[in-house]
């Protein structure tokens, strides 16, 4: 739900801040206030169109901002926008510069007007006057009618995705067939180009290695076989001193028995001396210059330079390239098999995904029927006199084939006796917009919940001037429906009328000031006793009488 909602230098508003709680909660205060202005930057943080002439004059910027108890499908969104979770809550903050630029954060992360587009379905659903006809395009008109029949799309959502990933397949194959041709003769020559090489992974460092050796085979033997001298083989040699050295230590040890570990020692470290002096010798002895090997290794160093540009940074890359050209073609022989299948797999695929919209289908349209009736009698009790339907139209047709079926709902009204049936969003008036979405709510809760069905958390519903219009009686049958809807979702309404009012769960009072020459909006949450006070006020205007509070007093206790 609606946890809190911040204005700054919005519209008229200088600074305001309301809390909100479970259930119904209305705000009331005189015209002007701005009440609606609040509902509007609620709007706005749901992904609505901003403008520079928001800024409260004199201001450098307008923010507005709230804070929403989270929910795992708000949560699915957040993680595929990469934006990190804030725990329960998720905090929407906009910016909107005088100049016109403006920013968005998610949970204090830069964001985007897209994501709280995303994100405002999980969220709240705002009937501002300003929002109610593109609140409730199509697809939330075919939403609210499968939360009414209790109809899930997750059978339908699966036979899709296999049908579109089979398809996706074949048209792959399919496409380009020209371009597919000459593909082929370039990968046979790239296979054959790499299968002549005879390639060897690693082979290019290998030879690196040996080619510097063969250039330097002058330098590298006299350089092992002067070490080895110096070692070993010269009168002066590291072995022939370690030699008398350890002689005359052996003889020191047979008198004083101190000088034998260092005899010992000794005798290892020309053991040691005699192994590096014979591997020396072996490595000279080894080294071959020929200048036949070293051409031969540098045309096969050059050979491999000549594919890695081409087809990878290692031999290693060069050799996975060759393989996957030899895949590719080996699909390409096998194109006829491949198509057979894939032709397969999207008939059968489409057989089940049409099975399946179809029993959709009948599901939706006898729900449509049953929607259509409790709806029409429901908005008829709100001082309106109305027809009502549900269009729906299925069309088999693979491009209007969707995860959610292929129905197209569409709510039809005629307001006027006489008048033909027209879709929701060609009514002219914001307040009768609001009561039929509040009626089609509160038909759809009270079928969700007498048939105990298992449904998504709802989402905060917000109507403002709901009671535009209408009076009396009538005004008393949209308060007992806004009551009845809040009982399973949070309800935030703007109301003029005292027969509303008396039903709030939570009331608060929307009062515009004047402090040194700038008008000011507050917020009150009131208590009991300012609660009567308010909708006494609202009873007799300007002049609040003791008559006018014994009254709003019982139509409080009334509503109760």
């Amino acid at each position: 739900m609606l946890v809190e909602l911040r204005a700054e230098n919005y519209a008229v508003i200088d600074h305001a801040i309301a809390t909100f709680g479970p259930g119904l909660n209305l705000l009331t205060g005189e015209t002007g206030a701005g009440k609606s202005i609040l509902v509007d930057a609620l709007a706005l943080l749901m992904g609505g169109k901003a403008s520079a002439d928001l800024v409260r004059h004199g201001a450098d910027k307008a923010v507005v901002s709230c804070v929403f108890e989270s929910t795992p499908s708000a949560e699915a969104v957040l993680e595929e926008n990469g934006i990190d979770s804030e725990g329960a809550d998720i905090i929407l903050r906009r910016e909107i510069q005088a100049g016109g630029k403006g920013r968005v954060f998610v949970n204090n992360q830069p964001a985007t007007v897209a994501v709280l587009r995303q994100l405002a379905p999980e969220l709240a659903l705002v009937h501002a006057q300003s929002e109610t006809l593109s609140s409730f395009d199509q697809m939330q008109q075919r939403i609210l009618l499968d939360r009414f029949g209790g109809i899930s799309t997750d059978d339908v959502a699966e036979a899709y995705e296999q049908w579109r990933e089979a398809q996706s397949k074949l048209d792959d194959l399919l496409q380009g067939e020209q371009d597919r041709l000459r593909m082929v003769d370039l990968w046979s020559y790239q296979k054959k180009e790499i299968d002549a090489a005879r390639l060897e992974s690693g082979e290019d460092e290998k030879l690196e290695t040996e080619k510097r050796v063969l250039a330097n085979a002058e330098k590298l033997y006299a350089a092992a076989m002067g070490a080895f001298d110096q070692l070993y083989e010269g009168g002066a040699s590291a072995e022939t001193a370690l030699r008398a050295a350890e002689r005359n230590l052996d003889e020191l040890a047979r008198y004083d028995n101190r000088f034998t570990e260092s005899a010992q020692l000794l005798a290892s470290a020309r053991a040691t001396v005699s192994d590096i002096a014979g591997t020396l010798r072996d490595y000279a002895e080894g080294i071959n210059a020929s200048p036949e090997r070293l051409a031969e290794i540098e045309d096969r160093l050059a050979l491999l330079d000549r594919l890695k540009r081409k087809y990878g940074q290692s031999v290693a890359e060069v050799i996975a390239f060759g393989e996957d050209v030899t895949q590719k073609l080996s699909e390409v022989e096998d194109r006829d098999g491949i198509l057979k299948k894939l032709r397969a797999d999207v008939a059968k695929s489409s057989d089940s995904y049409k099975k399946l919209a179809k029993a959709l289908s009948a599901e939706r349209k006898a729900a449509a029927t049953k929607l259509a009736k409790q709806a029409e009698a429901q908005i008829n009790s709100l001082a309106m006199k109305v027809q009502f339907e549900i269009a729906l139209t299925a069309s088999e047709q693979e491009s209007a084939w969707t995860s959610a079926g292929w129905d197209t709902v569409e709510y039809r009204i005629a307001t006027n006796a006489g008048e033909p049936l027209k879709p929701l969003h060609e009514i002219a008036s914001g307040g009768e917009m609001s009561r039929v979405m509040l009626a089609l709510k509160v038909a759809v809760e009270e079928s969700t919940s007498k048939a105990k069905k298992k449904i998504p958390t709802p989402r905060t519903l917000v109507f403002d001037e709901i009671d535009i219009g209408i009076g009396g009686r009538a005004a008393e049958a949209v308060g007992q429906k806004l009551k009845a809807l809040s009982r399973g979702q949070q309800v935030l309404c703007v109301t003029h009328l005292p027969q509303i009012a008396a039903f709030a769960a939570q009331h608060l009072a929307v009062e515009k000031k004047e402090d040194h020459g700038r008008t000011k909006t507050q917020i009150r949450v009131l208590d009991d006793r300012a609660r009567t006070y308010e909708v006494a006020r609202m009873l007799s205007g300007a002049k609040v009488t003791d008559t006018s509070l014994q009254h709003a007093a019982q139509m409080i206790a009334a509503s109760r």
